[in-house]
């Protein structure tokens, strides 16, 4: 879809969760585009949108997506939800960006891309690390061959998953079931937080061409809270990739090791103090920079008429990878 030149792109946002919410003062930010309709089913949530600017507001999204104003959407529902909803976003003509993962099976993610190819719009999903300085200039260096031929890389994504602290204005908030089930995620932390680090390791390497996997339970779940993959690439490097739900301690970094020059890349977690005070003045912080970043190129692209840097059949890859690491898991016992 592309829209006139001078005019800002009008987006509406489906889902006012914990990422829905995050979205929603993200695109007060935008340059390019304008939140103007948000769809959830708590009347809490659409009361606070309301407060905050959004002019139209409903509980039940298939009535956001016959507003023909309304040029693309943001889907920042349970994974379980993705496949309906972005099939019938793709249906009434929007294009669309939707939180990873694009959806809980390689099956389901290409029936989405099916419906957005036969109606023609644009899928994107949400993979904000891609959009953050540290981790850009490290496929900079890659491309620029300052680090050689990269041997080995290192990613970690250790932190508390889905058990953090939920609560709004000193309100406590539950832990939404679907979490918990792998029939609405589609599996646990390696799904969870591995595929954002598949995603960022496909973009400096290239396919995968082998995985393997060591899955934990800790937690008794029949989901995976911790996961270990050893990873082969196109290039020939070869990844250990760690993630888990299991630590209030957050760890977010890559380390690549090359024949000429060993670098490193951080995403630090955000300090309170700062982020508040970042917030009260310029309505976003440094840690969440990435996700402005991210819905600015989202409408760049819809405005422009331009592809995405993460398409959903980038994501589509990313699900791959992700399943044959389920087939290959080898057991800790």
């Amino acid at each position: 879809m592309k829209c006139d030149e001078m005019k800002k792109v009008r987006l509406g946002l489906i889902g006012l969760g914990y990422m829905g919410k995050i979205h929603l003062r993200n695109c007060l930010n935008l340059k390019s585009a304008k939140l103007t309709a948000v769809c959830d089913i708590s009347k809490r949530a659409l009361r606070h949108a309301k407060k905050v600017g959004v002019k139209n507001t409903f509980t039940d999204y298939q009535q956001l997506l016959r507003d023909q104003k309304i040029d693309a959407v943001i889907i920042a529902l349970p994974t379980h939800l993705h496949k309906k909803c972005a099939q019938k976003a793709a249906q009434a003509g929007k294009d669309i960006l939707i939180e990873k993962p694009l959806a809980r099976s390689v099956k389901e993610g290409k029936e989405i891309l099916s419906a957005a190819k036969m109606n023609g719009v644009k899928t994107m999903v949400g993979y904000p690390l891609r959009f953050a300085p540290s981790f850009i200039s490290l496929n900079k260096k890659i491309r620029s061959g300052i680090l050689g031929e990269v041997q080995s890389a290192y990613a970690t994504y250790i932190a508390s998953g889905p058990f953090f602290h939920r609560g709004e204005q000193g309100i406590p908030r539950p832990v939404p079931e679907w979490w918990f089930k792998k029939e609405m995620m589609g599996g646990g932390a390696l799904i969870d937080q591995g595929i954002h680090l598949i995603n960022l390791l496909r973009w400096y390497f290239g396919e995968i061409t082998d995985i393997k996997s060591y899955l934990g339970y800790r937690f008794n779940m029949d989901i995976e809270d911790q996961a270990t993959c050893i990873a082969k690439f196109k290039s020939g490097t070869i990844s250990i990739i760690n993630v888990g739900w299991f630590s209030i301690d957050y760890q977010l970094k890559i380390e690549l090791l090359g024949t000429v020059k060993n670098v490193s890349a951080y995403r630090n977690p955000s300090n309170p103090i700062a982020t508040v005070i970042q917030q009260l003045v310029t309505n976003t912080s440094e840690f969440w920079a990435p996700q402005v970043n991210e819905l600015e190129h989202f409408a760049q692209c819809v405005k422009h008429d331009l592809p995405p840097k993460s398409s959903g059949n980038d994501a589509l890859r990313d699900l791959e990878a992700i399943s044959l690491a389920y087939e290959n898991e080898i057991p800790l016992d």
